[in-house]
C-alpha cells in the first residue's frame, strides 16, 4: 500500500455458503438484492456468489475484499454505512464459462437471480420473443458448453440438473421491467426448445419464473464517494454503492426449491405483482416524467429541487389523489395514499441528486407506459386529466429542443431528430400539437383522435407557451 493511503476493506470471518448464483453484480444489486440477502441470511446456506458476465470490474473491486464491501445510505439527515457481507465469490463469465455452469449446476445452488437490464434478455422489445439473431443467442445455440449470454447460461446449467435427475433452481429477474418473470421464461423456453424439446419441456413443467417489482434509487458511485467513505471510516472501497433509504421488493411466492426468508428484512410475498408494477409506473414513473419535463422548463435541475418549490408538489399531490390513483387497482398489502405520500417525500431527499434532464431522456419510449395508458384509462372514465395532459404538453415543449429562455435543450430520445422536425414544421401551438400527435410511435389513432385529449394538450401547450411552465401549473391547481 502507498504511503498515506487507507487500508483496503477486507472480510472479518468466513464467507457464507453459497445458495444463491446472481448474474449481473452492478450496483444496483448490490444496494439492493444483496442487502436484503445479508440481512436475512444467519447461519443458512445463502451466500451469493455473483456472476460477471462482461466485465472483471466487479470482481476486481470485491475480490480483494473478500467479497465484502460498503452501502452507504444517503439520507437528508446525513449518511449511514455498514459493511455487507453476502456475496461469498465472484466469477467472470468470458474468463471461465464452464466454472460458471459448474456453479450454477451445483445443487446447493437454488435461486438463480438476475439484474442484467432489458439488453441482456437477447430479445425483441417490441415482441417479448427472444432474438434468434442475437449475436450471443448464435454463439451460445452452437457452443452450449461455453456460453456468453444469461439465457445460455441458465439453460446449460438447468439441461445437467436434468440429465442428472437433480431438482431445478428457481429463475428470478429482478430487472426493473414490466412482467419480468414472464419474458425471463419465454425466452429461457426458445432457447431451450431450439436446444432440445425435452429440456423446454422440464423447464416448463418444473422451473418457477417469479415477477418481482424492485424499487430503489441507487446513484452512480463517484470517486468523492470513495474518498468520503474513506476520511470516515479508514478503509479504502473501490466496490461500495450508495442507494437512497427507501426500497421495496415484492415477489411472486413461487420457488422451486425454498428461498430465503427476504419478507423478514421487509420484501413482500404475494401471489400476482402486476398491481404492484402498474402502481409504480404510474404513481412513480409518471410523476417522475411530469416533473422532468415540467420541472426542467421552469428551471429546477433535480427532482429534489423541483418539490422544494410548493407549485410542483402540490402538482404532484394533485396528480395522485385526482388524476393517477383512481386508476390503480388495489395491489396486495399497500395504501395507495400513503405509497404516494412516501413517494413525495423520497422526491424532496435532497442528498439524492437525480436530474430532470436524465429522466427527461427517451420519452418517446417512456410516454406510453408513464402518462398515456393513465390518461387513456380516465377518459375512458368520461373524465378529462388535465394535469397529465399538461405533462404531455410539457414533454411536446421539451423536445421542441428550445426552453423558456430561448437556450438549447439537449434532448436525449431515439425520435429526437423527427420530432423537433415536426415541432419546427409546425407554426403555431395548435399545429404543433397536431404534429406530434401524428407520432404513432407515441401515440396511438385512437388517443391522437380523442377530442377531449387533444383539446386540452392544445389549451396547456398554449398556456406553456405563452405563461412558462410554473405559472401553467398554478394555474392547473387553481383550476384555471
Amino acid at each position: 500500500m502507498e504511503a498515506g493511503l487507507p487500508d483496503r476493506l477486507k472480510r472479518t470471518g468466513d464467507a457464507p455458503e453459497v445458495g444463491i448464483v446472481h448474474l449481473g453484480p452492478g450496483a444496483f444489486f448490490r444496494a439492493f438484492n444483496a442487502i436484503y440477502t445479508d440481512e436475512v441470511r444467519g447461519d443458512a446456506p445463502w451466500g451469493i456468489c455473483a456472476v460477471s458476465l462482461k466485465s472483471p470490474t466487479a470482481r476486481d473491486q470485491l475480490m480483494p475484499q473478500g467479497g465484502a464491501y460498503t452501502a452507504v445510505e444517503l439520507g437528508p439527515e446525513g449518511e449511514v454505512r455498514r459493511v455487507i457481507g453476502s456475496i461469498a465469490r465472484v466469477l467472470v463469465a468470458p474468463e471461465d464459462p464452464a466454472a460458471v455452469v459448474d456453479a450454477m449446476a451445483d445443487p446447493a445452488v437454488r435461486v438463480v437471480s438476475l439484474t442484467i437490464t432489458e439488453k441482456g434478455y437477447c430479445h425483441n422489445p417490441s415482441t417479448g420473443a427472444l432474438d434468434p439473431a442475437h449475436p450471443d443467442i448464435v454463439h451460445d445455440l452452437e457452443n452450449l458448453g461455453a456460453p456468453r449470454s444469461a439465457v445460455g447460461f441458465i439453460c446449460a446449467a438447468l439441461d445437467r440438473r436434468r440429465t442428472k435427475g437433480e431438482a431445478p433452481f428457481t429463475v428470478l429477474s429482478c430487472d426493473n421491467l414490466p412482467s419480468n418473470g414472464v419474458l425471463a421464461k419465454g425466452v429461457v423456453l426458445d432457447f431451450a426448445r431450439r436446444v432440445s424439446p425435452e429440456l423446454a419441456d422440464w423447464i416448463a413443467a418444473e422451473v418457477p419464473f417469479p415477477a418481482t417489482m424492485v424499487d430503489r434509487i441507487t446513484p452512480a458511485t463517484t470517486e468523492a464517494d470513495v474518498s468520503r467513505l474513506a476520511e470516515a471510516e479508514g478503509y479504502e472501497d473501490p466496490a461500495m454503492v450508495v442507494h437512497e433509504p427507501f426500497r421495496q421488493w415484492v415477489i411472486e411466492d413461487r420457488f422451486a426449491s425454498g428461498r430465503p426468508d427476504w419478507d423478514k428484512a421487509g420484501a413482500q410475498f404475494v401471489e400476482s405483482v402486476e398491481a404492484h408494477e402498474l402502481m409504480k409506473l404510474r404513481c412513480l414513473n409518471g410523476t417522475h416524467s411530469t416533473l422532468a419535463y415540467l420541472g426542467y422548463l421552469a428551471g429546477h435541475e433535480t427532482i429534489s429541487d423541483s418539490v422544494a418549490d410548493p407549485v410542483f408538489a402540490a402538482l404532484c399531490e394533485r396528480l395522485w389523489a385526482e388524476e393517477i390513483l383512481p386508476t390503480v387497482p388495489q395491489p396486495e398489502g399497500e395504501d395507495l395514499p400513503a405509497y404516494a405520500a412516501a413517494l413525495l417525500e423520497r422526491y424532496r431527499n435532497p442528498a439524492i441528486r437525480h436530474r430532470t434532464w436524465q429522466i427527461a431522456m427517451d420519452g418517446s419510449q417512456k410516454l406510453p407506459q408513464r402518462l398515456l395508458g393513465t390518461i387513456r384509462d380516465t377518459l375512458q372514465d368520461g373524465r378529462v386529466p388535465t394535469g397529465l395532459c399538461l405533462a404531455v404538453a410539457g414533454w411536446m415543449r421539451y423536445v421542441g429542443g428550445v426552453d423558456e429562455k430561448g437556450a438549447t435543450i439537449d434532448v436525449r430520445d431515439p425520435l429526437a431528430d423527427r420530432l423537433k422536425a415536426a415541432s419546427d414544421g409546425a407554426e403555431t401551438p395548435e399545429e404543433k400539437v397536431a404534429a406530434l400527435l401524428a407520432v404513432r410511435d407515441v401515440f396511438d389513432e385512437g388517443l391522437a383522435g380523442n377530442a377531449a385529449f387533444r383539446d386540452a394538450v392544445t389549451a396547456a401547450y398554449v398556456s406553456l407557451a405563452g405563461k412558462g411552465a410554473r405559472a401553467s401549473v398554478a394555474d392547473y391547481l387553481d383550476g384555471k
